[in-house]
């Protein structure tokens, strides 16, 4: 029996070894499974469970004007994003934050009712609507900073900056044109909880890569040439009747725009019920006949070729003639007996520019249509450029010579008119018109400058100089169709247009729809501006001598006045040589100094100040300058000389008188 016994425990103790060791190697394969096999997995899922990363766009390139007034920049706004996962109240929390941001309380409700650990319930709010997030702790709900993109002039230069979406990318305009340039890499935001859910940390994760560094981009836009150009445009569109209106103003020497506007604005800092079709730039997308500012180019094709001189003339048949089976009728029935070349654009003679096309030939024709341009791209650096529509030479008819040569048949956009004219003004040479300047780094140093670029030669010097000089006639002789452009002073070169819209209805042209022009540049001799103007269905003085030669004049005045030296004389930058120059002028830095030396701990004065002087100063002090309005600050609130609280905000009202 003590055998047995000795038996038995001696396997029970062995039975008991064996186990322990299968348990033991169980346990051990288990650890290496968890710590080696599938360590990266769990540690994967265990930084899901406590660690929270949301990508953040960074904050877009500013764009500046040419003489370094900001169109387009970005100021840090707190949006409101959630962890439905920490709301234990999910009806009460959405009660609260639907009613503080004035959203919907069942949509609220839904994304934190969600089983996820992140949602976003609103982008960029205003600070107001962030105190009150802030004073009301729920848990669960989050404020973080994102950078808001913040156009200081409001309406001013719409079409050209475009803007971006809740998603930071360019949605038109420059914005769109340069995104990829303007954004940087988003950054990641990064937080940690405890196994309560408590936040433990905060990180910004910055991309250090300088291939991913966004720029700033300066155009060649002239910011108070953009709002004169906008102004008087406005204002012939309301007392005209139209149903619209554009305006371009260009260096015809170099292809710089240095306005470029559209009737039917919008601000891009609220584009909320805005239809697409009031972003639309109808300057560069738009085509449509160009009347009789297409003589010009007429007459200098012919003139070139030496088909006619100067002193040729020609029957204009007392303001009928019968081509093929159309009769061409003078504009506003006028009837002109013999005219020559300079009174065939002086008086805008249909009769007289159709037998000139016809003496011309369409091929020849054709061909100087093309080498002005027409037909084809400019290549502007704007987006939804449209090549405008001139129909093959084999397939003109012969009333399409005719009709063509006074700008009745071919369809074009503004941009390729305001460079073909400007190809005139240039001593026959075409320019690619352009409106970025050049790139700069986060410290204002060009990296980057466009130099103009030469398209073609289309006409000679001699030819270019001698249409100027009929153009000259057009605008400065009393019985000129562009007399109303005239400037005191001072020898303007322009055409005169009216073009009849077609009527697709009826399958002809409209007697009553039409659209008025006006095209030229100055001075004459040297010219160093050229603007184009542009009435769409004008209710009253349907004609482009009476209804846009003066807004032509208008605008052209102001720009004498505002610049006493020539444009090209005060760049932005020191030359297209210049590597590594400074935006800020010495006037303006020394404007920060002053501003850091006065005293830190009052708000500073900033009545009278432009955008971008306020904003510099508010800088200089770390104050959250809050804009509204355009043009001179007429109001500030806090006053100049109020205590600095903790907030350190500044509300301040900008007007267009100061």
């Amino acid at each position: 029996m003590a055998v047995n016994t000795k038996k038995w425990l001696k396997v029970r103790i062995v039975s008991g070894l064996i186990i322990f060791l299968v348990l033991f190697i169980a346990l051990l394969s288990r650890a290496f499974q968890l710590q080696v096999l599938s360590g990266q997995k769990l540690k994967t899922l265990a930084q899901k469970q406590h660690m929270t990363t949301l990508q953040l766009h960074p904050e877009r390139g500013i764009i500046y004007d040419r003489n370094g007034e900001k169109l387009a920049a970005s100021v840090m706004a707190d949006s409101v994003c959630a962890d439905p996962s920490k709301i234990t109240d999910p009806v009460r929390a959405s009660q609260q934050i639907s009613s503080m941001l004035n959203l919907d309380r069942n949509l609220v409700y839904k994304k934190l009712s969600e089983p996820k650990s992140f949602c976003w319930l609103a982008r960029r709010i205003s600070p107001d609507q962030a105190a009150s997030v802030e004073n009301a702790n729920i848990e669960g709900i989050i404020l973080v900073k994102e950078p808001k993109r913040f156009y200081p002039n409001g309406e001013l230069a719409a079409h050209v900056l475009g803007f971006v979406g809740a998603d930071a990318n360019g949605l038109e305009g420059v914005e769109y044109k340069y995104d990829d340039s303007l954004k940087g890499k988003p950054e990641k935001l990064t937080w940690a909880r405890d196994a309560k859910g408590k936040k433990l940390f905060l990180r910004v994760e910055k991309n250090e890569t300088k291939k991913d560094e966004n720029v700033n981009i300066v155009l060649t836009i002239d910011s108070r040439i953009q709002y004169l150009v906008e102004t008087h445009l406005k204002e012939a569109v309301s007392s005209k009747g139209a149903k619209g209106g554009l305006a371009i103003v260009m260096d015809p020497k170099t292809g710089e725009i240095l306005a470029l506007a559209n009737e039917g604005r919008f601000n891009p800092n609220n584009i909320s019920g805005v239809l697409p079709e009031r972003w639309r730039n109808r300057a560069i997308t738009d085509y449509f006949d160009p009347g009789s500012t297409f003589k010009p180019f007429l007459v200098a094709g012919a003139l070139e070729e030496k088909i006619i001189k100067e002193s040729d003339k020609f029957f204009c048949e007392n303001g009928n003639y019968k081509v093929a089976n159309r009769v061409i009728h003078e504009a506003n029935k006028k009837r002109h007996g013999v005219l020559a070349v300079p009174d065939i654009l002086k008086y805008s003679s249909n009769i007289g520019a159709a037998k000139i096309a016809q003496k011309m030939g369409k091929e020849k024709f054709h061909d100087y249509i093309e080498r002005f341009g027409f037909g084809a791209k400019t290549g502007i650096d704007l987006p939804g450029e449209s090549a405008g529509l001139v129909r093959p030479v084999k397939n003109w008819v012969p009333v399409d010579t005719a009709m063509i040569g006074f700008g009745q048949g071919v369809s074009v956009t503004a941009i390729q008119l305001i460079a073909a004219v400007s190809a005139i003004a240039n001593n026959g040479v075409l320019m690619k018109p352009y409106i970025v300047r050049g790139f700069a780094d986060k410290d204002n140093r060009l990296i980057k400058l466009y130099t103009p670029t030469v398209v073609r030669k289309v006409i000679s010097p001699d030819v270019a100089k001698r249409l100027t000089n009929m153009l000259t006639e057009v605008v400065g002789a009393v019985d000129g169709t562009g007399k109303n452009a005239r400037i005191v002073n001072v020898a303007v070169a322009g055409k005169t247009g009216t073009s009849q819209k077609f009527d697709f209805v009826r399958g002809i042209y409209s007697s009553e729809k039409v659209r008025t022009s006006f095209m030229g540049f100055f001075p004459a001799a040297d010219p160093q501006v050229a603007i184009l103007v542009i009435l769409d269905e004008p209710q009253r003085d349907k004609w482009g001598g009476v209804a846009a030669a003066p807004v032509f004049k208008n605008i052209s005045e102001q720009i004498l006045n505002c610049f006493k030296t020539s444009i090209r004389e005060t760049p932005v930058f020191d030359g297209p040589k210049a590597t590594k120059v400074q935006l800020v002028s010495a006037q303006q830095t020394l404007d920060a100094e002053n501003a850091a030396t006065d005293d830190e701990s009052t708000m500073p004065d900033f009545l009278g100040l432009t955008i971008r002087e306020a904003m510099k100063k508010a800088k200089a002090r770390s104050i959250d300058l809050k804009i509204s309005g355009s043009g001179w600050v007429a109001r500030q609130y806090p006053q100049a000389g109020r205590p600095l609280g903790e907030e350190r905000i500044c509300s301040v009202k900008f007007e267009l008188s100061n």
